[in-house]
């Protein structure tokens, strides 16, 4: 019987430790492979994405889930919108979408003197007051620019109180008192203050108002029934939301009582609300819950991400002074305090931020405009912008609608943040009651 050569037999065995050795190294790249995708994706997502940086190029395409992953149910009742993709079988809730809505012819006018974000601005007649704002994260404004919608020109700048916060203010008005709550002093993320202030428009001259009972970051804020009613917003730590509801009586810019009367918590807390008084109603809209904080040990109260919940509540007080709940609005949406104005028994909001990408996490700003009519107490989408936009500032004068300022989107296909703008924007409106 002939045997098996040694030499075969040798082969054999170095075939299989070579294809064994060959296996193990497979097995180590891929893990290698995996670990470093998640340590990528982790760094990524930390990244706050509400000030991009100048050299970022990257495209926020929207990234689809897959079919059999679970989906958040739609608040609203938004349809799903289905990936241009048909073979990827991938789907996102429209509620990361535009809305359709119709176009609106807009017009460019003059641009405002600085670029803001997060400031603020009041009507009176035919001029808009625009208030602080951050210039860029580390720096800001401490001055007020008035744009003219009679002639479309800015001029009669004037200085703020040195104590006054720089963003994030509650705003109301009489038709001549401006009257300035809390908000938050300094760049970065700084907490608020408690600090009030009023302004004679005639007199451009500043007095102080007894402080909130506690700071407060971006109240709602609106005169209603002779008393500046102060709203919800962040607790002092700038995320936690807060749901107290403070009044006080005021009269010709000056405050009749020594202290703030507690009333009737707001339903839902957070900051970045519209608020507006019609027809001796008060109307509270949008707004979110958290915010970005200031990182533990920083010395300059660098921003640091926190998780947000962007909701499109709208809440109303009447002579019950009950909270009523209405319809919400088409899609959630924040920073809208004040985007907002009153025409023909609607109110109009322009812009904002909705929920976040639910894959990239990253800020969604809104480029609609919103009409809420309170006749009906119905919503409709009557317009889009030029641009998506956040925090911007809305007058409306002579059948015009304006925009200024705020934090526009990085493109048409890319809804999150990037350059804060100057920029103002008009465009006809007409509304049939």
């Amino acid at each position: 019987m002939v045997r098996p050569s040694g030499s075969g037999k040798h082969g054999s065995t170095k075939l299989v430790l070579i294809c064994v050795g060959l296996l193990g190294f497979a097995l180590v790249a891929d893990f290698l492979w995996a670990s470093s995708s998640h340590f990528a994706s982790s760094f990524s997502s930390s990244i706050p994405s509400d000030w991009a940086s100048s050299n970022d190029r990257s495209q926020n395409t929207l990234i689809f889930p897959r079919k059999d992953e679970p989906k958040e149910p739609s608040k609203l009742g938004v349809p799903v919108v289905k990936s241009k993709d048909a073979g990827s079988g991938r789907v996102l809730s429209a509620t990361f979408a535009d809305l359709p809505a119709p176009g609106l012819n807009w017009e460019k006018m003059a641009a405002a003197p600085v670029p803001r974000l997060d400031g603020a601005a009041i009507q009176i007649k035919n001029l808009l007051y625009v208030f602080a704002g951050y210039g860029t994260i580390d720096s800001v404004h401490s001055h007020v620019d008035i744009y003219n919608f009679t002639d479309n020109t800015w001029g009669g700048r004037f200085d703020m109180p040195k104590q006054m916060a720089h963003s994030h203010l509650g705003m109301a008005t009489d038709g001549r008192y401006i009257y300035v709550v809390s908000g938050q002093y300094g760049p970065q993320c700084r907490g608020p203050t408690a600090s009030t202030f009023v302004l004679d428009t005639e007199t451009k001259q500043w007095r102080d108002l007894p402080p909130l009972p506690v700071p407060r970051y971006a109240p709602a804020t609106q005169l209603w029934r002779g008393r500046l009613h102060v709203m919800g917003g962040s607790k002092e730590n700038r995320h936690t939301p807060a749901l107290e509801h403070w009044s006080i009586a005021v009269k010709d810019g000056e405050a009749l009582e020594k202290e703030w009367r507690t009333e009737i918590s707001i339903p839902r807390g957070g900051p970045h609300r519209a608020c507006s008084v019609v027809e001796d109603r008060l109307y509270v809209f949008g707004g979110q819950e958290g915010d970005f904080m200031a990182k533990p040990g920083s010395p300059i109260f660098k921003c640091s991400r926190r998780n947000e919940v962007v909701y499109g509540d709208v809440y109303m007080l009447d002579d019950e002074m009950k909270w009523k709940e209405l319809p919400p609005m088409p899609k959630p949406d924040s920073h809208i305090e004040f985007a907002w104005v009153v025409v023909n028994n609607s109110i109009v909001i322009v812009g904002g931020t909705t929920d976040k990408h639910p894959v990239t996490k990253k800020m969604v700003l809104n480029g609609e405009v919103f009409r809420f009519n309170l006749d009906t107490l119905k919503w409709s989408v009557i317009g889009k912008l030029p641009y998506r936009v956040k925090t911007t500032l809305v007058g409306y004068w002579n059948g015009w609608l304006y925009f200024t300022s705020g934090q526009r989107d990085k493109g048409p296909d890319d809804p999150s943040p990037k350059k804060v703008i100057g920029d103002v924007w008009r465009t006809k409106l007409k509304l049939s009651l």
